[in-house]
């Protein structure tokens, strides 16, 4: 088993859309990523009514590596709407993409799956190849 059939199989038991309440939408898309340690993390997006409260796959998988690892850095990720994904699979919206770079830059290499059959694969620096932050980052200091 390739490490994209992995993802996706960490990924799957997660797709089972759900209203939670009258304001909560969840579990309609989910996400599977590896570490750069190759330990595998999952999320399901959440969305409000409001929309303030919303959160994406994406995000929720990279705060699982986040909390649980405490790992930034993310080799793979696979996201998709639907029981199995075909063709094309999920991209990561402008907000995760912001979120996977501010987190490590370096996930400007994560590869990300765009056609599950065929391994189609894209990096998050091909997405955003003129990214800001290298220009604004935070210098810290002892």
């Amino acid at each position: 088993m390739d490490i994209w059939e992995q993802l996706y199989q960490a990924a799957k038991p997660l797709y089972h859309p759900e209203d939670v309440n009258q304001f909560i939408y969840a579990h309609n898309v989910v996400c599977a990523l590896q570490s750069r340690s190759g330990q595998i993390y999952t999320g399901f997006c959440v969305e409000s009514a409001c929309g303030a409260l919303n959160l994406c796959a994406e995000r929720v998988a990279l705060l699982d590596m986040f909390t649980h690892g405490g790992e930034t850095q993310v080799q793979r990720i696979i996201s998709f709407r639907d029981a199995a994904p075909s063709g094309v699979g999920g991209m990561p919206c402008g907000v995760c993409r912001e979120a996977l770079l501010e987190f490590n830059p370096a996930n400007r290499n994560t590869q990300i799956m765009v056609d599950y059959a065929t391994r189609q694969t894209i990096t998050l620096d091909e997405l955003m190849p003129n990214w800001w932050g290298p220009a604004k980052a935070r210098t810290t200091t002892d």
